[in-house]
């Protein structure tokens, strides 16, 4: 456990090689090397959200152009499952854009997640903001994952998202992880921080009682009108060495190269998964935004000799884990 942000800087900062390096002998000690999990992130209900994050074409608050739609219909969602399973996906994700799930909305959203569950997929949702019943209630209807990325680092939080605090977002984890659900949770690189925010947003994660099975690292996809439609690219060294570093501070985490691949190039998409990447979104979109696509995946897997992994190996929540390392200490 890195302990302080001087250590987790110096990894970050390390020179380049030596942190390519370290990251990747980290990687192979936890993970085949070779072997990508694949997920599918559908929208069941797109636009229309009242939070003002100002990288999201969701928002009510811009003029995106995007309509705001009504909840997908359960069949609809479990038909679109079955084809995301036929093409390779593990895990199924779906996503709303809520500040949080109305109660209404709760038993649509109970009967995809077991909908999905009994297809052998891997099931995550990112709902916004949930109650203890609400994780509780999704726990029992056999949620594997939860999505609710933290963004960016506390110091830098107000100036991406009003609407809701750091504070909130911590304590969505924290239900989530309390009701028995493992915890995705990342952020976004390329909004305007610094690299001391990209290092304080992983060592927040990377500090958490248990920290989070799956770290989606999402490079910002301006979207027109909203506030960071202009905003100037990422230098790519940097995405890369925030993959080493979230690899390195969380070494058994799957670490997920989320939006932005659509803009990245075969080569940089290379050294990401060099450097600790072992989990894409498959498919032609992502929510709102453009992704490579079935067909570009499965070149450039070739390419680099990579396999999409075959079966979901969901990591039971780390206090289930207590539990049984209890038992068999107890025998």
């Amino acid at each position: 456990m890195i302990d302080n942000r001087q250590e987790a800087g110096a990894i970050y900062h390390a020179p380049f090689m030596d942190l390519l390096y370290r990251a990747h002998t980290v990687h192979r000690a936890h993970f085949e090397p070779s072997t990508i999990q694949c997920s599918k992130l559908l929208s069941i209900k797109t636009g229309g959200c009242p939070e003002d994050c100002s990288y999201c074409s969701q928002s009510a608050r811009y003029d995106s152009e995007l309509s705001a739609s009504k909840m997908m219909e359960v069949q609809r969602v479990l038909d679109e499952a079955r084809k995301a399973k036929a093409a390779g996906a593990t895990r199924y994700c779906m996503g709303a854009a809520w500040r949080s799930p109305k109660e209404r909305d709760m038993p649509a959203v109970l009967a995809m997640v077991r909908g999905v569950k009994a297809m052998g997929l891997e099931t995550c949702m990112t709902l916004g903001m949930l109650s203890d019943d609400q994780a509780t209630k999704l726990q029992e209807a056999g949620l594997d994952y939860y999505n609710h990325n933290i963004d960016t680092s506390e110091r830098y939080y107000s100036e991406v998202i009003t609407s809701r605090t750091f504070a909130d977002r911590l304590n969505t984890l924290d239900r989530v992880r309390a009701a028995g659900i493992n915890v995705c949770s990342g952020g976004i690189v390329g909004m305007g921080e610094t690299a001391d925010d990209r290092i304080d947003m992983l060592r927040t994660l990377a500090s958490l009682e248990e920290p989070p099975e799956s770290v989606p690292i999402n490079m910002l996809m301006p979207m027109k009108g909203t506030p960071m439609a202009d905003m100037a690219p990422l230098d790519p060294i940097e995405m890369v060495r925030t993959i080493a570093t979230a690899r390195i501070l969380m070494p058994r985490a799957y670490v997920r190269l989320s939006a932005g691949r659509s803009e990245m190039s075969d080569e940089l998409q290379a050294m990401c998964f060099f450097a600790g990447a072992n989990s894409i979104f498959v498919g032609d979109t992502l929510l709102t935004a453009d992704n490579p696509g079935e067909d570009k995946d499965a070149l450039l897997f070739n390419k680099l000799n990579l396999r999409a992994e075959t079966a979901p190996v969901c990591p039971k929540p780390a206090q289930e884990q207590t539990r049984e390392q209890a038992q068999e200490q107890a025998a």
